[in-house]
């Protein structure tokens, strides 16, 4: 007999249905899976068959075939196990005729029966979805997540029993019914700028790059509060929509980062990985394509690298690609796997080797030499891209000294990032584009536009300071959120001056 229910995998963080058929066949024991089955798959049958006996059910001692479809698709990881083991006993007549119509199951069994949690459930609840009359069984501790998708009927399971007896309609189990939460633009931790002693310019040039999601590189000695400010920019980003909180807590949910007490993310990301992290680990892939790297999880956040210069110069290179496009491709042999990565980097380093070159109290015991190889670390095209480049010079002891109270809160500071952000979204209302920084050459040639005089300080800056091609372009970008920002329609000589500004650290570097 066979017998047929519905589940999910998934390429990048889509989900697609696969269909999980089951055929015993009267003859000896023998179980065979097919449908390119991988490792944790194959190993499935020692678990289904335990857990059907521990549940209760006795397993069929026949020739027993599993199919995953497509058979052309490489199915991972161990979410088949509930969907194989219903099939079963549907085939064995346990589950009554009819009762896995329209299923959707998916989950991991341990050897007791207990149905245990998985990743991507948010993006299978979204691909359920698609399909009307689809229920979905779920592991309980994935329930949440599933009930974030409105409209897909969320079935709880703890165990195998539990599942048959729902199916066979011998007892009730209640939907999932967790609502999203509100959308934030700070984080849980209790941070905010008006900590912040000092860096008055600084500030200023980190709301100019929160208000255009532009790229920004600070540079500074060691205690000039570099990565106190790169912590505390979350709070005055925008509140993100409730469209951007479910995408990026897909990519989550593939990472295996969502709990069941918190299902979905509430406030933007702030990913800050170490040093030491490989190429795979930042943009994505190693041995497994479909795991998401660093800068796929600070999707619509922000990315920050402290200490810049101590990544390995392969993996900074990686960071082009996903700075331009704002996805992540990763290609091998038999797929190609693609993330999203529209984020935001955020930039630390020393002004060389020791930190106190700049620093007029410290003494600088670096060469010559050691400086320019430390600076050289940084590639001219990744800092072409870091539209926003500001030195961070060390706090001096009055400020430190003093209450904050001339310093404004992130509230403050996001009323106006929300305003210059509401004035971008007029204006790329009808393309896909939301910041200032995604504009491309022909969104640059109609909003970007300057009056001669601005346009006689641009040349003269790009040919004292080098600028390229690029770096002219992201110069223009930061000059209109700069005048977002102001509330000017036009882009003013002053608006210009000081993102050029922002390019002094080109032709130090």
């Amino acid at each position: 007999m066979i017998a047929k229910v519905l589940s999910a995998y998934h390429v990048g963080i889509e989900a697609s249905t696969v269909e999980v058929e089951v055929d015993l066949t009267p003859g000896p024991f023998h179980y065979v899976t097919v449908g390119l089955p991988d490792a944790a798959v194959k190993e499935s049958q020692n678990r289904i068959l335990a857990a059907m006996k521990n549940s209760g059910f006795e397993p069929p001692i026949k020739k027993v075939i599993v199919n995953l479809a497509p058979a052309d698709v490489r199915k991972e990881g161990s979410a088949f196990d509930l969907p194989i083991a219903l099939a079963m006993l549907s085939a064995q007549g346990i589950i009554k005729k009819g009762g896995l119509k329209d299923v959707h199951a998916i989950g991991e069994l341990a050897l007791d029966g207990r149905v245990k949690p998985v990743r991507g459930i948010l993006s299978v609840a979204l691909s359920v979805k698609r399909t009307k009359g689809a229920v979905l069984l779920v592991p309980a501790d994935n329930a949440a997540e599933a009930a974030v998708v409105e409209g897909v009927p969320a079935i709880p399971i703890e165990n195998l029993a539990q599942a048959v007896g729902f199916l066979n309609g011998e007892i009730s189990v209640p939907h999932a019914l967790t609502p999203p939460p509100k959308s934030r633009a700070v984080s849980e931790d209790d941070l905010d700028f008006s900590e912040v002693r000092g860096q008055h310019h600084v500030r200023r040039a980190v709301e100019v790059a929160a208000a255009g999601g532009h790229n920004i590189l600070m540079v500074g000695p060691p205690g000039s509060g570099k990565s106190m400010i790169a912590a505390r920019l979350p709070t005055i980003l925008p509140s993100w929509t409730l469209e951007e909180a479910i995408e990026t807590s897909r990519i989550h949910s593939v990472a295996g980062l969502l709990t069941r007490d918190a299902p979905m993310l509430s406030a933007r990301p702030f990913r800050a990985p170490h040093h030491t992290v490989s190429d795979a680990g930042l943009v994505g892939g190693g041995h497994n394509p479909v795991s998401p790297g660093e800068v796929s999880l600070a999707h619509y956040g922000v990315l920050f690298l402290d200490e810049l210069p101590e990544f390995r110069r392969s993996a900074l290179e990686v960071l082009r690609q996903p700075l331009e496009s704002g996805h992540v491709v990763i290609a091998r042999a038999n797929s190609t796997v693609s993330f999203p990565a529209r984020f935001m980097l955020v930039g630390a380093m020393n002004p060389c080797p020791c930190g106190y070159s700049t620093d007029p109290a410290r003494e600088c015991k670096c060469s010559a030499v050691e400086i320019r190889r430390y600076k050289r670390k940084i590639s001219g095209p990744l800092l072409d891209r870091m539209d926003i480049q500001v030195e961070v010079p060390a706090v001096k002891f009055h400020e430190l000294k003093s209450d904050g109270a001339e310093s404004e809160s992130s509230a403050d500071v996001r009323k106006r990032v929300e305003a210059a952000m509401e004035r971008q979204s007029a204006r790329f209302a009808r393309s896909r584009i939301y910041r200032n920084a995604e504009m491309g050459n022909r969104q640059i040639k109609s909003f970007c536009k300057i009056g001669p005089e601005s346009e006689q300080l641009l040349k003269l800056a790009m040919e004292r300071l080098g600028l390229s091609a690029r770096a002219w372009s992201r110069t223009l970008k930061v000059s209109r959120t700069i005048a977002d920002l102001a509330g000017s329609y036009e882009i003013k000589t002053e608006h210009v001056a000081e993102a050029i500004q922002y390019r002094a650290v080109d032709r130090q570097l």
